[in-house]
């Protein structure tokens, strides 16, 4: 063998052995490199869940939420515009709640409460009382008074602190409420039909029943 064909085999050796390395070393560029989009996409998908969480906990919800205009001022971002006795008089829903808030003088007195939260009793909900019960306590001011400001609580209630709460009222009675998810309950007697509707200056849960205090 000359000194030719002794250069040639040494070559040929060396490629043998350093060949392993450099494509191990290329797999395991091209795997990193593929790892960390896919890594990147999960902290994504994480990061907009994340966000779907927090945007579901803070919209309204509850089945009569469907009743609600889709646009204008009775719609939810329109009631957002307003203090909290504008914003129910844009809701065909509550229009037996805003006739009593009127007679009751009441208006002027939501509107300007700060940071409050109204558990406002739908149509339905003042059909349940008996119409001669019902006339009765609307022509006697200081009856729906009390009534009226018993369904006010003097802050900003998250569903998260209705979950098993009670709070004093406008009024100065207790209101209880108990639930968890998008079925709560205020007293254990009325259902939030439509819950964390925001206002201007308060934070409302319609209800179906009108609440009585002691």
């Amino acid at each position: 063998m000359n000194s030719m064909q002794i250069r040639r085999t040494g070559i040929t050796v060396v490629a043998a052995v350093l060949l392993p390395f450099s494509l191990a070393a290329c797999s395991g560029s091209s795997g990193d490199e593929k790892a960390a989009p896919a890594a990147a996409g999960d902290a994504a998908r994480a990061g907009e869940s994340t966000r779907g969480d927090a945007m579901t906990m803070d919209q309204p919800f509850g089945p009569a939420c469907a009743g609600v205009p889709k646009e204008g001022a009775g719609s939810f971002d329109g009631m957002a515009k307003d203090p909290v006795a504008t914003a129910a008089s844009n809701n065909p829903a509550l229009s037996t709640l805003v006739a009593a808030v009127k007679r009751a003088g009441l208006v002027d007195t939501l509107n300007n409460a700060k940071d409050i939260t109204v558990f406002a009793p739908t149509n339905d909900a003042f059909a349940k009382i008996p119409k001669a019960d019902l006339d009765k306590v609307l022509a006697d001011k200081a009856t729906l008074t009390k009534i009226l400001t018993y369904h006010v609580v003097g802050q900003k209630l998250t569903p998260k602190q209705l979950e098993n709460g009670s709070f004093e009222t406008l009024e100065k009675g207790m209101v209880t409420t108990k639930g968890s998810g998008e079925a709560y309950t205020v007293n254990e007697a009325a259902g939030v039909v439509c819950g964390n509707v925001k206002t201007a200056n308060a934070n409302v849960y319609i209800v179906d029943t009108v609440l009585m205090p002691k």
